[in-house]
């Protein structure tokens, strides 16, 4: 059996949102197109409390980009984004829900981030997507969203940690910057996950 995992689709991580990925509302037709391939389609959903440590604004004199450490790791600090309830965290006008299964919601600790849709970074909790696939018998998982080099590739990684076999979707994803999309790329395929755009599904 096999799933689509549609990471972050959120308001705040496309043009016009506070952490915008450039382009990201072109991969809203190709994700909605897929989900018909697919036996099972869930959603990951960024979901920060205002008082979030990976806002740089809880951070007197540090700037957005800055780097710290929280919870022993090094983190970037990044703008307001995905507050809950707020505009930014909800899913993108015109991305399709009706096929979605589950959401899944990550980074509600307020001491931790949480790139990848399975597990906070820390890998201290599980969001209960790893024994959700595993309990609808998918064996197969096929990850787009955004963004490519960070919640998207960290998605993946855990996912081929998991035992998954992982396909990242390269037309179903975009990316803060072409360095970072590169170095996910190489990263994953390393890892033993799989490229393919969405025509070879």
């Amino acid at each position: 059996m096999k799933a689509l995992i549609v990471v972050d689709l959120q308001n705040d991580f496309v043009p016009g949102g506070s952490l915008a990925v450039p382009r990201g509302n072109e991969i809203v037709p190709v994700i909605n197109k897929i989900q018909e391939k697919f036996d099972l389609v869930v959603a990951t959903q960024d979901w920060h409390p205002k008082n979030h440590m990976s806002f740089a604004s809880n951070h007197p004199g540090k700037n957005v980009y800055d780097t710290i450490v929280l919870a022993g790791m090094e983190q970037v600090l990044w703008p307001d984004h995905c507050v809950q309830g707020e505009k930014g965290a909800m899913f993108v006008r015109g991305f399709d829900e009706r096929r979605v299964e589950a959401i899944f919601r990550k980074g509600t600790d307020p001491e931790i981030d949480s790139y990848s849709g399975f597990f906070d970074n820390g890998r201290r909790k599980s969001t209960g997507l790893g024994d959700y696939l595993k309990g609808r018998g998918v064996s197969q998982v096929y990850v787009c969203g955004l963004a490519a080099e960070f919640c998207v590739l960290y998605t993946a990684l855990d996912a081929i940690e998991l035992g998954f076999e992982t396909y990242y979707l390269e037309d179903a994803t975009r990316a803060l910057s072409h360095e970072g999309f590169r170095e996910a790329r190489e990263q994953l395929t390393r890892r033993g996950g799989r490229l393919m755009v969405s025509d070879q599904l």
